[in-house]
């Protein structure tokens, strides 16, 4: 275990293991106001212990730094890691100072990637994401459960990637030596709606019997969608289709993490 935030910790494990590579994915992954000092610590704190221990450490080690689709200016058309930065929220604000300093390490020999990452799902979802929180739902449902699933605004649009594809698509941008962003996502884009007639649909029933609006809920945006045409020239493409998604996901025994 390594605690991102602390330098003197970062420093032993990279001094310790020279790994040929490291993948940093730490974050709160909150946009809330409150979790802003958590995403500090492990985005923007984590981001520079790292880099400097691999520029003083280990300089031939590659650095994969999460970057996010929620860091860019978002006018409803697919993202392009190219596109204009927004620090609209305290996660965007870590995002944009991690990328920040990728670009800076760069110009200091070292090789720093990062991954524009958008939604991506899989059955070790935290119960919090809309994604699993359907799932679970549906399934207990299918159990005999009378409970009434509250949503948000069902009309958002946004992408239901598998992580495992994800993955795949970092792995995919670290192995090569001349591209260091891109975005990875789909370029596909479903509402809510849509992945609750699919999860509803798994087990023969209608989904309006069974979920209400959330009221007084403001989306953060109407659509998020990536561009992911960079990542897709290195030969990069998903494998799972959101039809495909939901059905593992529904066919899950397991709790989620």
């Amino acid at each position: 275990m390594c605690d991102v935030g602390q330098s003197e910790q970062v420093e032993e494990i990279i001094r310790k293991h020279k790994p040929d590579i490291i993948f940093h994915l730490a974050a709160e992954s909150s946009t809330r106001h409150s979790a802003l000092f958590d995403n500090h610590r492990t985005i923007g704190s984590g981001t520079i212990n790292i880099l400097d221990a691999v520029y003083r450490l280990h300089p031939r080690c590659k650095v994969f730094l999460t970057g996010s689709g929620l860091q860019f200016v978002n006018s409803g058309v697919p993202i392009h890691e190219s596109d204009p930065f927004d620090a609209r929220n305290a996660y965007a604000v870590e995002r944009i100072y991690s990328t920040y300093a990728a670009r800076y390490f760069r110009t200091l020999g070292i090789q720093v990637y990062v991954g524009y990452l958008f939604h991506h799902e899989s059955p070790l979802r935290k119960s919090g994401h809309v994604s699993q929180m359907v799932a679970q739902a549906v399934k207990r449902i299918a159990s005999g459960s009378t409970e009434c699933l509250e949503i948000g605004d069902m009309s958002v649009e946004k992408e239901w990637a598998f992580a495992g594809d994800i993955a795949t698509g970092i792995a995919t941008l670290v192995g090569q030596e001349t591209v260091f962003e891109a975005v990875i996502g789909t370029g596909k884009g479903y509402t809510i709606e849509t992945w609750l007639d699919l999860c509803f649909g798994s087990i023969g029933k209608e989904w309006g019997n069974h979920v209400v609006p959330r009221s007084g809920f403001t989306p953060e945006y109407s659509r998020l969608i990536s561009n992911p045409q960079t990542i897709r020239s290195l030969g990069w493409q998903p494998k799972f289709d959101i039809r495909e998604l939901a059905e593992l996901m529904m066919s899950t025994s397991g709790s989620p993490l």
